[in-house]
C-alpha cells in the first residue's frame, strides 16, 4: 500500500445519508466519494437518525461499491453512536426511529441483569448487521459519579461492579465470544473513565475540560475497562478530558502517552485499535456553527504537532477528522515514519479482515433490512425492558390503600401523555379537580447552553424552576398525583416528595410502557443506578470521582419499591 493508502486508514470522519457526490452545505466535510476515492478513507461514522433501514442499507452498499472500485478496494467500516433508545443528541446518541427502542443504558443499570444487557447487545448487533453498521461507538462504561454530568444517561450508573458486569455483557452481545464475520465491533469509551468531571461539566467544552480525583478513585473508574477488555472489546476511545493532580501528564487523554501506551497498551495489554474522540485536531463547521478542536492541554500546538503527539501517545485513528493532508505532510517531512503508519494500519486492516469485510460481509441484503430492523420480537424485547426499568420511589397509602397500582376506568388528568393512549386505561379529563388521580410526566431539569453542540447537552442545575415546581405542587395539592420523572440525571425531587402521592422514575419509556406499570399490567422492577441527592449544596460538597457520597441522599443507590414490598438490590 502507498503512504496515502495507509494515511487514509487512520481517519474516521462523520458521514451523512446523502448522495456520495454531494458536499452538504455548512458542514465543511468533503463529498463522501472524495474521502473514499481520493483520501483513501475507509471508516465513516453515520450520524443520521431519521432514516429508514432500507435507506441506510442502500447507502451502505453504494459506499462499498465506490470503495471496491478504488485503488486497493479496502472496504468501508461504518460506525454509529447508540441509536436504540430515546436520547437524540447528534454528538452523543440518536433516537431509535425504526430500530427497536430500549431504555437508556441507565435503565439497563436499573434492571441490573447481565442477561438482559447481553440480549440488548445481541439485538443491536442483529439490527446493525442488517444495514451494514459494523462498529458500535459504545458501550459507554464510565461511572456516573457526579450527579450533574450530562453524559450520565449513556452510562450504566455509578456502581463500579454493576457497570463492569453489564459492560462486559454488552460487549459479548455485540461481538460474541470472539470477534468474527457475524460481530459488530465494540469501541468502549471513554478511557480511562469519563465520569469525574470538575463541577459536573463535560469536556466536549472548554469549561468542562478538567477531570479531577479528590477522592483518589482513578483506579475505580478504570475497572470497567479492565473487565470489558477481558471480554474482548475490539476498540478503545480515550476521552477529551485532562487528568488533574494525577501521575499522568495534564493533557487530554487522546494525547496522553502515559495513559494510552503505558497504561492501556503496556499494563492492560491491549493491542487493538485506539480511536480518539471526535475532533481533537482541527476546528470544524458542525451542526450550524464553528466548533473548535477539543485539543485540551495542547491548544497552542498546530494541527500537525497535535497529530505527532497523539501518534506518539499510541493512537491509531482520528475520530471525526478528515485532514489526511496534514499527516501526509508529516510523513513527507520525516516527522512521522512509514513504519509508524504500518503499526496502526495493520491493526485497522486486521479488524476489517476479521469482520469479513473483504469477503462475503462487504454488502448487505437491502430487501432484508426492513424485515430485520424493528422486527416485532425485537420491539417487544425493548418494550419489556422499558417497563422493567421503571423504578418506584414513593407510593403513599391513602384511605383506599396504596396509590399504585391504579384501577382501570378511573378518571385521570394527565400532562405529557398522549390522550389517545391514556384513554385505553382510564377516562381522561381536562380539569385536575374532576380527576381521581393526576399523572404528570416530567423531565430532569437542566440549564440551556448556547452553541451548535452545547445546546444538545442537558447539563447544569438539577433543580426544577420555581414556576415548574409551583405548577406541580398546585396539582399535587388539588388531587392525588403520580409524578413520573425521566431520570437522565438525578433530578432534585426533595421539594416534591411530600406532596406527591407517588413518584416513579423511568430511564426512557413510552407512554404505554409507563401506563402498563402504573395500572398494574407490569411491576416496577428497577432499582436506582445512582443516588438522588437531597440538595444542590450536597452535590457541590461531594467528590466527583466518588460514587454515592452526597450527605443524606433523598434516595440511596439501589432504592426501589414494588407493589408488594420494598426492595434494595443486594
Amino acid at each position: 500500500m502507498s503512504v496515502a493508502d495507509k494515511v487514509g486508514l487512520m481517519f474516521h470522519p462523520m458521514g451523512f445519508l446523502a448522495p456520495p457526490d454531494i458536499q452538504l452545505p455548512g458542514l465543511g466535510i468533503p463529498p463522501l466519494r472524495t474521502m473514499v476515492e481520493c483520501q483513501r478513507i475507509s471508516h465513516v461514522n453515520l450520524v443520521n437518525s431519521a432514516t429508514t433501514p432500507r435507506q441506510i442499507a442502500e447507502w451502505h452498499n453504494e459506499v462499498q461499491r465506490i470503495a471496491e472500485e478504488s485503488a486497493w478496494g479496502v472496504p468501508v467500516t461504518v460506525s454509529t453512536d447508540p441509536r436504540n433508545s430515546f436520547t437524540d443528541n447528534p454528538a452523543a446518541a440518536l433516537a431509535a426511529g425504526d430500530f427497536s427502542q430500549w431504555p437508556e443504558p441507565l435503565g439497563l443499570g436499573a434492571i441490573g441483569s447481565t442477561q438482559t444487557t447481553q440480549e440488548f447487545g445481541d439485538i443491536v448487533r442483529r439490527e446493525y448487521l442488517a444495514v451494514g453498521i459494523r462498529l458500535a461507538l459504545h458501550p459507554q462504561i464510565d461511572l456516573a459519579t457526579d450527579a450533574r454530568w450530562a453524559r450520565a444517561s449513556g452510562t450504566f450508573g455509578a456502581d463500579v461492579e454493576l457497570t463492569s458486569r453489564l459492560g462486559a455483557a454488552y460487549v459479548r452481545g455485540l461481538q460474541g465470544e470472539v470477534l468474527g464475520p457475524d460481530s459488530v465491533a465494540a469501541m468502549i469509551k471513554h478511557f480511562p473513565g469519563g465520569g469525574p468531571q470538575k463541577d459536573g461539566e463535560d469536556p466536549h467544552f472548554p469549561w468542562g475540560k478538567e477531570q479531577i480525583y479528590p477522592g483518589g478513585r482513578f483506579a475505580e473508574h478504570l475497572r470497567p475497562f479492565e473487565v470489558a477488555l477481558a471480554a474482548g472489546a475490539s476498540q478503545v476511545m480515550p476521552y477529551y478530558g485532562i487528568p488533574i493532580g494525577t501521575e499522568h501528564e495534564e493533557v487530554g487523554f487522546g494525547f496522553n502517552k502515559s495513559v494510552i501506551t503505558d497504561l492501556l497498551r503496556n499494563v492492560l495489554g491491549f493491542d487493538g485499535i485506539v480511536c480518539t474522540d471526535w475532533s481533537i485536531l482541527s476546528d470544524q463547521q458542525l451542526f450550524g456553527g464553528l466548533v473548535g478542536a477539543r485539543a485540551w492541554g495542547v491548544e497552542g500546538l498546530t494541527v500537525g504537532d497535535r497529530i505527532v503527539k497523539a501518534l506518539d501517545a499510541g493512537v491509531d485513528q482520528f475520530g471525526g477528522e478528515h485532514c489526511t493532508d496534514e499527516l501526509l505532510a508529516l510523513v513527507s517531512s520525516g516527522r512521522v515514519t512509514e513504519d509508524r503508519l504500518d503499526v496502526s494500519a495493520r491493526r485497522i486492516l486486521h479488524e476489517k479482515f476479521t469482520l469479513g469485510l473483504f469477503d462475503d460481509q462487504r454488502y448487505v441484503d437491502v430487501d432484508a433490512a426492513d424485515a430485520v430492523v424493528g422486527a416485532n420480537d425485537l420491539l417487544r424485547a425493548g418494550f419489556e425492558a422499558q417497563r422493567a426499568a421503571t423504578t418506584l420511589l414513593t407510593n403513599k397509602t391513602l384511605a383506599a390503600g396504596p396509590v399504585l397500582p391504579l384501577d382501570r376506568g378511573i378518571s385521570i388528568y394527565a400532562e405529557g401523555i398522549d390522550p389517545s393512549v391514556a384513554a385505553e386505561y382510564a377516562a381522561v379529563v381536562d380539569d385536575p379537580g374532576q380527576a381521581d388521580v393526576a399523572i404528570l410526566r416530567l423531565q430532569t431539569p437542566f440549564e440551556h447552553r448556547e452553541g451548535p453542540i452545547a445546546s444538545h447537552f442537558r447539563a447544569g442545575s438539577l433543580k426544577f424552576t420555581p414556576d415548574k415546581e409551583a405548577h406541580v405542587l398546585d396539582i399535587c395539592r388539588a388531587v392525588p398525583t403520580v409524578l413520573d420523572v425521566f431520570l437522565e440525571r438525578p433530578a432534585l425531587l426533595a421539594p416534591l416528595v411530600d406532596d406527591a402521592a407517588a413518584i416513579i422514575a423511568n430511564f426512557g419509556a413510552s407512554d404505554r410502557a409507563l401506563l402498563d406499570v402504573l395500572f398494574g399490567d407490569a411491576q416496577p422492577e428497577g432499582r436506582l443506578p445512582f443516588e438522588i441527592p437531597s440538595s444542590t449544596e450536597a452535590i457541590e460538597a461531594s467528590q466527583p470521582d466518588v460514587a454515592s457520597d452526597t450527605t443524606d441522599p433523598l434516595f440511596p443507590i439501589g432504592h426501589g419499591l414494588s407493589y408488594v414490598r420494598s426492595s434494595v438490590r443486594s
